[in-house]
């Protein structure tokens, strides 16, 4: 009896307790949420906002000026039966993504593979390798404007020197412009899937090549069951960006050709800044924003659905 009065007159009053359980949860449950709330009302202003009045505008007949017209699914109609420019720069993308599946990351992976070893010295061909990455797109597409140019460029001086062959207008031409472009924006960019690779390759654990050299295997055997299986999530990772970004290029495109000739590097980008900005039809041009959206979407879906049934991606 005496041990539970002396408990009783030690132990905290119940109004005490509750003040400090109600500080405890403001702090876990309203506080991470108050540092948060100024990027969620800028997600808000930025980005969901206008991808909701895009749904809204790319079922109208708007010029981008004045009020909007409804009309439905009209302009996806016209888009899909209708525009051959849009199943032509629908095609152009297509042709993009294969190449840029391919082409970036074969040198990418190359070039990491043949660095990762290399200690002196190394950092300073990762930079000179990085360094077009980081150059404005702007004077990159200048740089080999002049580069590609039939009369004055590399394919002109080697022509004088007695190589013919090269001296051709491959921006100029529609069967060569969109490779044209498709060749400079790699030039800037693979660089960039080099970096993150070689990063990627330095993580995995010496004590793994170690291994594989005692049971005898050889480099291509260690790039294959040491090297590949380290990097995938950064691979799957790349390929993944890699592949929504082509469908929504656009800068190197309008640069060099603003789609031409003759709509021959046409790709989805460039059509709907025409649409929205030469031909005021800005709902239109809601509609092949939504499209492209719905491709990155798309994407991403099939990734999703592959890692579900189990692939190591």
């Amino acid at each position: 009896m005496a041990r539970i009065q002396h408990e009783a007159a030690f132990s905290p009053p119940r109004k005490q307790v509750r003040p400090r359980q109600k500080r405890r949860t403001f702090r876990k449950m309203v506080v991470p949420w108050l540092f948060v709330l100024p990027i969620l009302l800028l997600h808000l202003v930025v980005v969901a906002g206008p991808s909701i009045a895009a749904v809204y505008y790319a079922m109208t007949d708007w010029s981008g000026i004045g009020p909007a017209e409804f009309i439905g699914l009209q302009n996806f109609q016209r888009l899909f039966f209708e525009d051959m420019t849009f199943r032509r720069a629908f095609r152009n993308n297509v042709v993009w993504l294969g190449i840029f599946l391919t082409v970036p990351f074969l040198l990418a992976l190359l070039s990491a593979t043949l660095l990762a070893p290399v200690q002196r010295g190394g950092m300073l061909f990762r930079s000179a390798l990085f360094l077009p990455y980081i150059l404005p797109s702007v004077i990159t597409a200048n740089i080999w404007r002049n580069l590609l140019s039939p009369t004055l460029g590399l394919g002109a001086q080697l022509a004088k020197a007695g190589v013919p062959g090269l001296d051709r207008a491959f921006l100029g031409l529609p069967s060569t412009s969109l490779y044209a472009i498709a060749f400079v924006d790699n030039w800037h960019f693979w660089g960039f899937l080099m970096v993150l690779l070689l990063a990627a390759m330095q993580n995995i654990a010496p004590d793994l090549y170690h291994a594989a050299r005692i049971d005898g295997a050889n480099r291509w055997q260690e790039f294959r069951h040491v090297t590949l299986p380290g990097i995938r999530p950064t691979l799957v990772f790349l390929l993944l960006m890699t592949a929504i970004w082509s469908f929504l290029v656009f800068d190197y495109v309008w640069i060099l050709t603003q789609g031409g000739p003759a709509g021959s590097s046409e790709v989805l980008g460039t059509w709907l800044y025409k649409n929205a900005f030469n031909r005021f039809e800005a709902g239109y041009a809601a509609a092949i924003g939504l499209t492209m959206s719905s491709f990155a979407i798309l994407i991403v879906g099939v990734f999703a659905v592959l890692r579900r049934k189990g692939w190591e991606i």
